[in-house]
C-alpha cells in the first residue's frame, strides 16, 4: 500500500534514486528468485507463513527485508526459522537499517534530525514567547484522552481508571473521547478536535497499546501539535523522541503521584510554561511517506549497504526481547 507498483512511487515522489522496481506479483516466486536485489516480507503475516511458502533459492547479494510499523509486542516472530533470515530491517526501531518512524523532528530549519538513539537536545532552550503564555492561560481542563481501543497488552486503561480516581480530590479528571469514554469527536472533525485539546487542556494523553522499545506512535503528535504537555505511557526511552522537561513519563509514576504533579505544575504558571520551551528549537509532525519510500530506494543504490554481508542471527529477541513469554502466551507458533 505504500509503494506500490513500478516505479512511479519513486517518480512521483522525485526520490534521488528512481531506478528500483516494485512487484507484488508472487506468480514470480515460481521464476528464478535470485534475479531479485531485495524480498520484501511484511511483518504483520509471518505468523501465518508456512516453510513451504518461503522462498526456496536464495543469492548471497539479495536482501531479504522485514517490514513493520506494528508494535512488536502485539506481533512477535515466534517461528525458529527467522532467526538468521533477515539481511535488512525497515521498521520503527531507531536500529533499523532503513527507518520507517511515526513521527519527525526536525529543527528551525527543517533539517530531519531525529528520533535517533542518540539524540543531542539544545541545552539551553530559550523562554516561550508573551503569545504562547497569554494562549496557555485560557486552559481550565486538566487531561483528554482520545482513544478507541479499550482493553490493551499496556493495561493503560486500568492506569487512566486509577488518575481519574486520583484526580478528584483535586477537583481533576480526565475526559476521555471516543468509543471508551463519555465524550464524543467525530473522526470528520479534526481540526475542531485538535483546537479544543490546544484551547482547552493542560494535559494529554499519550498512552500506546503495548511497550516495546522504541513504539512511539502519532499519538504524541496530538498534544505536541496542539499546545498541550504529553504525558506519555510506553516501553520507549523518550529521551530519544523528547527534550528534557517537555513531557511527564507516567511508567515513573504511580496514578496517585501523577495526580499530586499535575495538580501542582497546573497551579504553577511558570513552570506549566517551561514544557514549551522545546517550541523555539523543534518542529514535529507525522513521518513523511515520500522520505520513508525514498529511503529504501536509496539504501539499494548504496554500494557498501548492498555489498555488506549482514543477518539477524537472533532476530526474534532483536524483534522483541520478550519474545519467548510473548509468543507462549498467545500460542503463536504455527
Amino acid at each position: 500500500m505504500y509503494f506500490g507498483t513500478g516505479q512511479i512511487v519513486f517518480i512521483r515522489n522525485k526520490c534521488e534514486f528512481t531506478n528500483c522496481y516494485v512487484t507484488a506479483d508472487r506468480r514470480y516466486f515460481k521464476g528464478d528468485l535470485t534475479k531479485f536485489d531485495a524480498i520484501a516480507f511484511n511483518g504483520r503475516k509471518l505468523k501465518y507463513v508456512k516453510a513451504s511458502e518461503l522462498p526456496q533459492q536464495r543469492s548471497p547479494h539479495q536482501k531479504y527485508i522485514f517490514f513493520n510499523t506494528e508494535s512488536s509486542a502485539n506481533q512477535p516472530a515466534c517461528n525458529p526459522w527467522w532467526d538468521n533470515f533477515f539481511n535488512w530491517t525497515s521498521t520503527y526501531k531507531l536500529n533499523s537499517d532503513v527507518m520507517y518512524s511515526y513521527i519527525y523532528i526536525r529543527d528551525m530549519n527543517g533539517v530531519h534530525v531525529g528520533p535517533r538513539i542518540d539524540m543531542d537536545w539544545v541545552k539551553d532552550m530559550k523562554d516561550i514567547s508573551d503569545k504562547l503564555k497569554e494562549k496557555l492561560k485560557r486552559k481550565k481542563k486538566a487531561a483528554a484522552w482520545f482513544v478507541s481501543h479499550c482493553v490493551t497488552r499496556s493495561k493503560r486503561e486500568k492506569y487512566v481508571k486509577s488518575l481519574r480516581k486520583a484526580l478528584e480530590p483535586y477537583g481533576l479528571t480526565v475526559d476521555i473521547y471516543g468509543s471508551c469514554g463519555t465524550f464524543v469527536c467525530q473522526e470528520d472533525e479534526q481540526n475542531k478536535c485538535c483546537a479544543m485539546i490546544s484551547s482547552d487542556y493542560y494535559f494529554y494523553l499519550s498512552f500506546e497499546n503495548s511497550f516495546a522499545e522504541d513504539y512511539v506512535s502519532e499519538k504524541l503528535l496530538a498534544a505536541l501539535n496542539n499546545d498541550a504537555v504529553p504525558i506519555v505511557l510506553g516501553g520507549s526511552n523518550y529521551t530519544r523522541f523528547l527534550p528534557p522537561a517537555s513531557y511527564i513519563d507516567a511508567r515513573h509514576h504511580e496514578p496517585e503521584s501523577l495526580a499530586h504533579v499535575m495538580a501542582d505544575i497546573i497551579a504553577n504558571t511558570s513552570q506549566y510554561h517551561d514544557f514549551f520551551r522545546w517550541r523555539n528549537h523543534y518542529k514535529y509532525s507525522e513521518s513523511e511517506q515520500k522520505e520513508d519510500v525514498c529511503n529504501l530506494c536509496t539504501a539499494l543504490n548504496d554500494k557498501n549497504m548492498v555489498t555488506m554481508e549482514s543477518t539477524y542471527p537472533h532476530f526474534r529477541s532483536w524483534w522483541n526481547p520478550d519474545w519467548e513469554e510473548r509468543c507462549q502466551d498467545d500460542n503463536w507458533d504455527t
